[in-house]
């Protein structure tokens, strides 16, 4: 038997651009993941109150994903570091999303050298 977890039609959308648009960024494709690491979060709350702060969190990871190169995320965060535009304290009771940030933070980083 085989389940789908709903999925906003932003996230499904922007997916869908990427996969027809040719080149992705090392900082997309962490973006990407990113939001494959949030999802699983808020799949997990369904029906719960947390769920719609997950989804918050979703919604702005998805926003870095459409930003597509480091200088536009760079530009979308307004000098806050990635966690800050998540939510700190939504990482923090989300550990398993941190290394998907950090791998994010080194993907930009790289495309800016």
């Amino acid at each position: 038997m085989i389940f789908f977890l709903p999925c906003p039609i932003q996230v499904i959308e922007a997916l869908c651009a990427f996969t027809m648009g040719g080149h992705k960024t090392k900082s997309s494709k962490a973006a990407g993941k990113l939001i494959s690491a949030v999802q699983k979060e808020w799949g997990r709350e369904l029906g719960e109150t947390q769920a719609d702060e997950s989804e918050l969190v979703m919604n702005n990871a998805h926003n870095l994903l459409q930003a597509r190169t480091a200088s536009n995320m760079l530009e979308l965060l307004a000098e806050e570091s990635i966690a800050e535009y998540l939510g700190v304290s939504w990482l923090r009771d989300h550990p398993d999303v941190i290394d998907a940030v950090r791998a994010l933070e080194l993907a930009i980083e790289s495309e800016r050298e």
